[in-house]
């Protein structure tokens, strides 16, 4: 959440970052709500201040031996001001809520490197990697894993509705084999691997920025209320939450696969078939607390790490670095990491890497300690990488002509073969 006077002594780049967004959020709501609680402060002190004048007036009379009668009339005042400002302090914390409320709808402060533009379209090319093949007639993933008989979604609509689906035997083992390659390469890269809650409270999703402006994309339980997950960069970045981390601890550096679930508000209509977009998926999640200073190399750092699982797969994906009208609310940088997909011939997301600089922090209350003193920490996250878009990519960059599917080299250990066919 952003603070008040952090937004005021940063007002111009506050203002340039909402334009560029595109952003539809009102300064002049935070303003009014700031200075109805700065008014009623002063009204607040100067009645305190007639208080504490009110005792010694008291205590003076008492004190002198003087007229009781007056006292006890100053008394009567005394106790009328004692309950205005217990009124004004319940409605200074009133107006103090709903500015706090007001400020979890603002977006992060965009990174002055982000490219203005107004969608995907505008996102420059930072980098690619690997020749894209060119199947002839490349059938698409769905198709691929439905003649090896490894994908049912007939069955998952009839159990769990549209958007979900059964990976069946060497699909399920080689989604299992995807996800231990990427635990044992981020481990490597210095991760340690944690185990998160697949339910979060409330307050876990105001922290990472899901809630409140997104409520709608989130599956709820009601009572008691909890919320799934819709990726492990909930979990593991409120691991610290309202905590100081030591100088000396930093960079910490969190490696989490999970399960992840989302109702994909909006996106009707959008890749229905096969496992693109799902309301449940599985993703290897990267995730670094830094220091300010260290955080845009953290990035590049964590960007890399996402991309030696593909290097390694020999998948070719190419780096976009996501212009003001398309990165997300809570980011102030956005690598997407696009993988190439032979049957649409064209690069698809399959990871974001984000620094959100302090925004996640100030709503989690984490900081760390530095020389006596207290500054919040930068957070970043990626998927390194969303499981089930890898394993489409590896399907139909992998696939050949008589309805197989080779295995990349890397992920034959895990399997103890080197070629996926129909009917095996």
């Amino acid at each position: 959440m952003m603070d008040y006077s952090f937004v005021d002594k940063n007002r111009n780049r506050v203002i340039n970052s909402l334009k560029a967004r595109g952003d539809q959020f009102q300064l002049k709501d935070i303003d009014h709500l700031n200075q109805k609680r700065k008014d009623l402060q002063k009204k607040h002190d100067d009645e305190k201040s007639k208080l504490n004048d009110l005792s010694k007036e008291i205590g003076l009379i008492y004190q002198n031996k003087g007229d009781a009668n007056v006292a006890e009339k100053l008394k009567s005042q005394s106790t009328a001001l004692k309950a205005e400002i217990q009124a004004l302090a319940e409605a200074m914390d009133k107006v103090h809520a709903e500015l706090n409320e007001k400020l979890l709808y603002m977006p992060n402060v965009l990174h002055e490197s982000v490219t203005s533009g107004n969608s995907d379209a505008d996102n420059p090319i930072v980098r690619s990697w690997g020749t894209p093949k060119d199947i002839q007639n490349a059938k698409d993933h769905d198709d691929v894993a439905q003649t090896l008989g490894i994908l049912d979604v007939e069955r998952s609509a009839k159990v769990s509705g549209s958007r979900f689906s059964y990976l069946l035997g060497w699909g399920a083992r080689l989604e299992r084999a995807l996800v231990n390659f990427m635990l044992d390469m981020h481990q490597k890269h210095g991760y340690t691997e944690i185990s998160s809650p697949f339910l979060v409270h409330k307050n876990a999703m105001i922290g990472t920025g899901q809630l409140p402006k997104f409520k709608e994309d989130v599956f709820c339980i009601e009572q008691p209320e909890f919320y799934l997950i819709p990726t492990a960069e909930v979990p593991v970045t409120n691991y610290y939450r309202e905590e100081f981390l030591q100088f000396s601890d930093l960079p910490k550096k969190f490696v989490c696969y999970s399960p992840c679930f989302r109702k994909e508000a909006g996106s009707y209509g959008k890749d229905t078939k096969g496992l693109i977009r799902q309301h449940q998926f599985h993703k290897v999640e990267l995730v670094q607390f830094t220091t300010p200073e260290e955080s845009y190399q953290a990035l590049e750092e964590l960007t890399g790490h996402a991309e030696r699982i593909l290097q390694a797969l020999e998948l070719p994906y190419r780096i976009v670095s996501l212009c003001s009208g398309d990165i997300g609310f809570s980011s102030a940088k956005t690598y997407d990491i696009e993988v190439w997909l032979p049957s649409q011939k064209a690069y698809r997301e399959i990871s974001s890497c984000s620094n959100f600089e302090d925004f996640q922090a100030r709503r989690a209350g984490i900081k760390f300690k530095r020389d006596g003193k207290n500054d919040f920490v930068h957070t970043l996250n990626g998927s390194g990488l969303a499981v089930g878009r890898t394993l489409v990519a590896v399907l139909e960059n992998y696939q050949k002509e008589d309805g197989s599917v080779e295995i990349p080299k890397v992920l034959q250990k895990y399997l103890d073969i080197s070629k996926l066919t129909p009917g095996m």
